[in-house]
């Protein structure tokens, strides 16, 4: 299932742990504090832990977003797909 993985988080480091537990997962960042993959049930609630683990949630927040292939080839893009220097045009093709 395509997850999206978006995060408001106060700390730089804690921010930069975050990004690279998305990134472990296989995720791609498709901006600054947004991540885009496919994961099962198992990764997603895995990855999800893991973000629980490093965030102050007096402060910080993490949402995990399933969605099913039929709705995110719904989606309606304004605007630039994904920031040129984050995300390889690579990854533009395989989900748009």
């Amino acid at each position: 299932m395509i997850v999206w993985v978006i995060y408001d988080i106060v700390d730089n480091k804690v921010r930069s742990k975050v990004a690279s537990a998305c990134l472990d997962y296989g995720l791609y960042r498709v901006q600054k504090s947004v991540f885009l993959g496919e994961l099962n049930a198992s990764e997603r609630d895995s990855l999800a832990l893991r973000c629980e683990e490093l965030i102050d949630p007096d402060v910080d927040s993490v949402y995990v977003f399933p969605m099913d292939e039929k709705s995110f080839k719904k989606i309606k893009l304004v605007g630039q797909a994904f920031d040129k220097e984050l995300v390889t045009d690579e990854v533009v093709t395989k989900f748009f």
